[in-house]
């Protein structure tokens, strides 16, 4: 009877962790990243997740022309210099922050209504630790409009 309940209770904790790490990660993102989007109006979205270095993720959105947009990628202190590149539906790269000294916000107009990728990578670093750093990475994204 003791085991069963013992195993219905780490069942249970094992359940909920990524469910905290989550939340963890999108209060991350509404704390330390959102405020730099000032002064673009922040759309509403909180697009966070939990990457080991090492790791790619991709987001695609659709953004309207006439619309003047931020896009800003964060990620916690351990991960160093996260990597962010803007990709149009040809495969052209139409923005790379590693070009620009990995600044973590990119400012743009478009001249026609296009759906774009958002390539997030996280650097490996050169450390003598055998296991991977992780942490929270965010992408944000604000608007104006005429």
């Amino acid at each position: 009877m003791k085991r069963s309940l013992f195993v219905s209770i780490l069942f249970v904790v094992f359940a909920l962790t990524p469910f905290k790490a989550d939340a963890q990660c999108k209060q991350f993102a509404k704390n330390t990243c959102k405020v730099g989007l000032s002064p673009f109006q922040h759309d509403g979205n909180y697009h966070a997740a939990i990457l080991l270095e090492g790791e790619e993720a991709e987001l695609y959105k659709t953004f309207y022309s006439d619309t003047q947009y931020r896009i800003g990628i964060c990620g916690a202190n351990n991960l160093g210099e996260v990597e962010f590149s803007i990709v149009d539906g040809s495969g052209k790269v139409l923005y790379n922050n590693k070009f620009h000294g990995y600044e973590w916000k990119w400012d743009f107009k478009l001249e026609s209504s296009q759906q774009l990728k958002i390539v997030v990578k996280v650097p490996v670093t050169n450390g003598m630790s055998n296991e991977p750093k992780e942490g929270c990475v965010a992408i944000m994204f604000g608007f104006k409009e005429k």
